[in-house]
């Protein structure tokens, strides 16, 4: 999706259609037309659907996805939410070594590794800034 796409997001999924109970949950969560990324997941907790599905329907909603939980987009006025003092401990520099491919690495990963070592998700995000690692395949398809 390029930048003047942005606010058009339901053109990527032209075959889908609203579904009332996700749309009725998502618009109790969402604030100014946004979606912040804890709240996504929750509806997706809620409606028992996967993140990408939320993520299709928040775009057929024309909600923008806020507070990347990776601390990669949507944290105003900056915009990013990295520390790029982060410590790296040998731990974490492993476990993202042997996630990653091609210097990439999936959201989903990276959620796992945080939850694993039980440290915060942006801190992870902020580790593969640091390492220069891509994260891509956001799970609500921000990405």
């Amino acid at each position: 999706m390029t930048h003047e796409d942005k606010g058009h997001y339901a053109k990527k999924h032209p075959n889908e259609s609203i579904d009332p109970n996700v749309k009725t949950l998502l618009e109790q969560k969402a604030e100014n037309g946004t979606i912040s990324c804890v709240n996504a997941h929750s509806v997706a907790d809620k409606a028992g659907i996967t993140p990408e599905q939320v993520g299709i329907q928040a775009d057929l909603l024309e909600l923008r996805v806020v507070k990347c939980r990776l601390g990669l987009f949507g944290h105003s006025p900056e915009g990013k939410h990295l520390d790029p003092d982060v410590e790296l401990s040998p731990e974490l520099e492993q476990k993202l070594e042997n996630s990653s491919k091609n210097g990439r690495i999936t959201c989903r990963d990276c959620w796992k590794i945080a939850d694993g070592m039980k440290i915060k998700r942006n801190r992870v995000g902020s580790a593969c800034d640091k390492k220069n690692i891509k994260i891509k395949q956001c799970q609500l398809g921000a990405f």
